[in-house]
């Protein structure tokens, strides 16, 4: 196990770990005890009661959090024609085709947060599965990233506000960020709120048994600080 720093040490003995927060004091909590000398993530981790290795149980999806992530979102959008002109005109950093597409072959170029791309031209963009998509970045229907053209430029404004995707990990787990310790402490609650509602919205219907188990908030460089679950899963916006 890694050696924790003493600023990290500091933040834990403020956590009782035999506690199970309410949202807004976890809140308060983790914008106190923060380690990191910078303006920190505050993220949402959720353990959930599926089994990865059924594709039944899978889970993906994404949700645009209300209040954004708190950082430029640089898109990337494989579109043509009267598409291309819309993501151009909503704000997408890069916007091409054949270009873009032999850029991310020839180069490993992965150098933005967000990629979608039009329905029309995922027989090209599917090659790059194996770039981008350990990393991330494959444009999938499910996650809301594969778009029919006429609908790129709300799709583009959506992820630079802060369009959140997730999806099970192979240990059936959920993470996500939800904003910085920055924000205001409702606009946090909110974002979180926002996300758990879509997290609830994607339960695979053969679930079986509780579907999420467990929340906890931590900060980039913070201790994790468990929730009161039944408040957590019961927040609306």
């Amino acid at each position: 196990m890694a050696k924790r720093g003493k600023r990290y040490l500091e933040a834990l003995s403020k956590v009782d770990r035999k506690k199970f927060y309410s949202v807004d004091e976890a809140i308060a909590l983790a914008k106190e005890i923060h380690p990191g000398k910078f303006d920190e993530t505050v993220e949402i981790h959720l353990r959930t009661g599926l089994d990865p290795r059924h594709a039944e149980q899978q889970v993906r999806g994404s949700t645009v959090l209300p209040h954004g992530l708190g950082r430029e979102v640089k898109v990337l959008v494989f579109a043509e024609g009267d598409a291309a002109k819309a993501a151009q005109e909503a704000g997408a950093d890069y916007v091409g085709s054949d270009d873009l597409i032999k850029k991310i072959e020839q180069e490993g170029w992965t150098d933005f947060d967000v990629a979608l791309a039009t329905r029309d031209l995922m027989g090209k963009v599917g090659r790059l599965g194996r770039i981008l998509g350990p990393r991330g970045l494959m444009p999938n229907p499910r996650s809301g990233t594969v778009v029919a053209p006429e609908d790129v430029g709300r799709a583009v404004r959506e992820a630079k506000q802060g369009r959140v995707e997730f999806r099970v990990d192979r240990l059936a787990n959920i993470h996500a960020p939800i904003g910085k310790v920055s924000f205001e402490d409702q606009k946090l609650k909110e974002n979180l709120a926002a996300f758990i509602e879509a997290v609830q919205a994607a339960k695979p219907a053969e679930t079986k048994g509780q579907y999420i188990r467990a929340a906890t908030l931590t900060t980039t460089m913070g201790p994790g600080i468990r929730l009161d679950l039944s408040e957590t899963l019961s927040l609306k916006r």
